[in-house]
């Protein structure tokens, strides 16, 4: 780090002959991180684009499968509206548990706790993407879609950030929902009403969000117990964090079949729900038979994550192409 400077710009260190004629000191400034500008890039890390991807994607996919038809620009507008609140609500996220993520290996390199971007700084970005999101919604594709994507911003930001994830191992049973509102509001944006096929969609990805994450909290327990957030290995522990991932991925594979049930989706779906789920809930078994041992890997619930993310893009991709060949 540089050393500190004077207000006029010398080296307050340095070692002169007329120190002794030299005027007062004056106050010094010393140089942090946090004092330094903040670069775009620290900005859009901030809204997670690893994490909006599969948010827009499932967006992208509920618009497409929906019956009916939408104009393009509307279309485009709805997504990117979608992909501000998830954006948003990420920088919020952020701005919130910035004292938290100082304390995990996994996110100490974030913007907010390395000092790149002033916690306020942070806070306004987020409530800026979240108002316009909400606001451009409205206007242009309809305010119920609009009302439910503000919902999944408080649901996010405030129910599942401030009030469930630091007080209850059942944060993400009960924040799943934050992540499944996507389809949802994309299926309205079409056809501006809720039915039971969209609820499915929202179904869907609020099964597949448990064993999704425990198989994540599994291998950076260690991350979470330093920062005091009471995940399900660390309160529950490992063994019974374990069943419920298999639990929650046998309930995943009946839940995704669910769609061709009601008739919302053909065979093209149904085959594609029955393998990726089948799978899924394969990987699931030996991770949940198995009790890791001393400096273990974690192989097993490394490969269900990894997976997990896979699994969805795959699972909402054929319910467009089975739309769009069946339609």
């Amino acid at each position: 780090m540089p050393a500190p400077l004077s207000r006029n710009g010398n080296d307050v260190n340095s070692n002169t002959a007329t120190t002794a004629t030299a005027k007062p000191a004056t106050k010094t400034i010393a140089l942090t991180p946090a004092a330094m500008p903040a670069h775009w890039r620290d900005f859009y890390a901030l809204t997670k684009p690893g994490v909006i991807r599969l948010v827009v994607f499932t967006g992208l996919c509920g618009l497409l499968a929906a019956p009916g038809a939408i104009h393009p620009v509307i279309g485009f507008t709805a997504i990117l509206s979608i992909a501000m609140a998830a954006g948003g609500a990420a920088v919020l996220n952020q701005w919130w548990e910035a004292d938290l993520d100082k304390l995990m290996k996994r996110t100490v390199r974030r913007p907010i706790p390395a000092g790149r971007i002033r916690p306020d700084d942070a806070r306004d970005f987020g409530m800026m993407l979240c108002g316009f999101s909400v606001l451009i919604m409205g206007l242009a594709v309809g305010y119920l879609a609009a009302a439910i994507l503000a919902f999944s911003i408080v649901y996010y930001a405030v129910i599942y950030t401030i009030w469930l994830k630091p007080r209850t191992p059942q944060n993400i049973v009960i924040g799943g929902g934050a992540g499944a509102f996507p389809p949802l509001i994309g299926w309205i944006a079409v056809t501006g009403e809720i039915t039971m096929m969209p609820v499915l969609l929202f179904a869907i990805i609020f099964m597949w969000t448990p064993p999704h994450f425990w198989a994540l909290a599994l291998f950076v327990k260690p991350d979470y117990a330093a920062a005091g957030i009471p995940m399900m290995p660390n309160v529950a522990g490992e063994k019974s964090t374990r069943y419920q991932i298999l639990a929650y991925s046998v309930v995943l594979f009946l839940t995704t079949l669910a769609p061709v049930a009601i008739g919302g989706a053909g065979m093209i779906y149904g085959f594609a729900a029955a393998l990726l789920s089948g799978v899924f809930v394969l990987l699931s078994i030996p991770v949940a038979l198995r009790l890791p041992t001393q400096d273990d890997v974690l192989k097993p619930e490394k490969r269900l994550f990894a997976f997990s993310i896979v699994y969805l893009f795959a699972l909402f991709a054929a319910l467009v192409v089975d739309r769009m060949v069946l339609a």
